[in-house]
């Protein structure tokens, strides 16, 4: 045992260590059947008696030292620890393709581990996000030995979840990835300064016309993943079927899956629960008040995890709930058997004057906004990979400007609780054919301080609605679940907007391709609310939550 080891364990509640000597042996090779070599550490227990534990397999692009005291831990606690270099990354060679080799590179690796001496017949798998999209890439077909996966903040849908979510572009976390990645093996000191100017250069980068540029504004040269991304944009593009993860899920081992309110993999990973469940697999839900990086969900997808391997395969029973969640607002967590708990969807009505409830309300005129893609709507907080803009953020600065419209219900005088899937519809009217609509749920405290909960974006093009003889058209737009009690003295806020740039890339309303666009539209936005237009978004409220 480390202190460092010692200290993160604790932290992370684990179980008391089962050994205090633990040895590793770096840079094993694992031959890739194209000749391509990945290198690996073992981390084991080394003490007499220990006999061949089961083993813990994490592949990372992201290096193996800096994982080396996740190794430990799950060594300290009776398992192998293989953490495995992705291609083209800390060592093992080949060529960087985010997410495109690491199907035949995973399964290579598990067959690899299976013929080794010190396999025992029993392997799980762990890690978040782009670890976690490493284990997607097996699960589908997975072999026997394979008995649990733990996922954190991940999703097999990589398409709808982090490029295209509402068949917008997460600019904002895209260009803090492929940056961090392109710098990640450099000097130490030039890492960490290069993370402190990242703020500054994804502003600037996010306001480059055409998109295709960015790269270049942000690291200096082109990336070839961001320019894959932004030209394969259609829905429907073949080009993603080699990267969708989630399509079979008969042979997915028992899963954790660990999420955050405010991590951008949440809806998906939502759904990758949902699926699961629906197919007779067996899998758990976690969800905490995290972002993407949170240390919180890094210590519940340890604890967890772990919790879940020792079920599989070792037979200790870990007596949970399958779905425990955190409720913002009462900051409790709730245990569940099902996600999403039973709830009454309560539709809450947008009204005259900025008014929100469930009670229809009068009719009035729409009320009218102008999105100026020349200074787009800012994107305060939400579900980003940009440390410092991720979360909950006071939303005083987007709610002051003109085009973005708020609804407000009247001060709560009982406590109300939300815990679901959200759902906004808008009766809506567009100057233009090409525009965004942006939707965010706030909760208002007793002093008026408005903070984000939730959001929900999708892009139009021609054709995307049926428009009716006024011009006007229904939009149904899913945002992200959330678990929240509005407490006596709050109050509930929809903010209406036609954007959250650079979290989302700013609609320029011309149609051009998001690549190579660079011609400005101003969208002239109308929202309806009257009786043959009525316009909400539902709530699914839990009696006692």
């Amino acid at each position: 045992m480390t202190v460092v080891s010692t200290v993160l364990a604790r932290l992370a509640k684990l179980p008391p260590a089962g050994t205090k000597h633990v040895a590793v042996e770096r840079d094993l090779v694992a031959k890739m059947p194209d000749g391509i070599e990945l290198l690996a550490d073992r981390w084991y227990p080394n003490n007499p008696g220990a006999g061949t534990p089961p083993i813990v397999l994490l592949r990372s692009p992201y290096g193996r030292r800096m994982l080396g005291v996740m190794g430990r831990l799950f060594a300290e606690r009776g398992y192998q620890t293989v953490i495995q270099s992705c291609r083209a990354t800390f060592g093992s060679s080949g060529e960087w393709v985010p997410f495109r080799n690491e199907q035949a590179d995973g399964h290579a690796t598990l067959e690899w581990i299976a013929g080794q001496p010190w396999f025992d017949g029993q392997l799980v798998t762990f890690g978040a996000s782009y670890l976690g999209i490493t284990q997607w890439a097996v699960a589908e077909d997975a072999p026997e030995y394979l008995k649990a996966m733990a996922l954190n903040v991940t999703t097999s849908a990589i398409r709808a979840a982090i490029i295209h979510p509402g068949e917008s572009f997460a600019l904002e976390s895209l260009l803090c990835w492929v940056e961090q990645v392109d710098k990640q093996e450099g000097k130490l000191l030039d890492v960490v300064r290069g993370l402190r100017r990242q703020p500054g250069q994804v502003a600037a980068a996010s306001m480059v016309l055409p998109l295709n540029r960015t790269d270049q504004a942000i690291m200096g040269k082109t990336d070839p993943f961001l320019q894959d991304m932004l030209s394969h944009e259609t829905p429907g593009d073949p080009w993603w079927d080699a990267v969708d993860f989630g399509r079979r899920l008969d042979k997915v081992p028992a899963s954790s899956l660990v999420g955050g309110w405010y991590d951008l993999f949440l809806p998906a990973q939502v759904g990758d629960y949902e699926a699961l469940v629906a197919g007779g697999r067996t899998a758990r839900l976690t969800v905490g008040p995290w972002t993407h990086a949170s240390p919180g969900s890094a210590g519940e997808a340890l604890r967890d995890g772990l919790a879940l391997f020792n079920e599989q395969v070792k037979a200790i029973p870990s007596h949970r709930a399958p779905v425990r969640l955190f409720v913002m607002g009462s900051k409790r967590w709730q245990d569940y058997q099902q996600w999403p708990p039973p709830a009454d969807p309560q539709p809450w009505y947008l009204g005259r004057g900025g008014t929100l409830g469930p009670a229809v309300p009068e009719d009035g005129p729409p009320d009218t906004y102008r999105f100026d893609p020349a200074d787009p709507t800012p994107g305060i907080g939400g579900a980003g990979l940009l440390g410092k803009n991720a979360g909950p953020k006071d939303q005083q600065p987007r709610e002051s400007r003109a085009d973005v419209l708020t609804y407000t219900s009247a001060v709560m005088t009982s406590d109300l609780t939300v815990i679901g899937p959200l759902t906004a519809t808008l009766h809506l009217r567009s100057s233009l054919e090409h525009t965004d609509f942006f939707v965010r749920l706030c909760d208002v405290s007793a002093k008026g301080k408005s903070t984000n909960l939730s959001d929900g974006i999708i892009r139009l093009t021609p054709g995307a609605v049926t428009k009716e003889a006024d011009g006007t058209f229904t939009l149904s737009i899913s945002m992200w679940p959330t678990a929240n009690t509005f407490r006596v003295g709050h109050r509930v806020r929809l903010q209406v907007s036609s954007g959250a740039h650079p979290l989302y890339a700013r609609n320029l309303g011309s149609g051009e391709p998001l690549s190579t666009g660079t011609t400005l539209c101003v969208a002239d936005q109308e929202v309806w609310h009257d009786h043959g237009h009525q316009s909400f978004v539902t709530l699914p409220v839990v009696a006692g939550g």
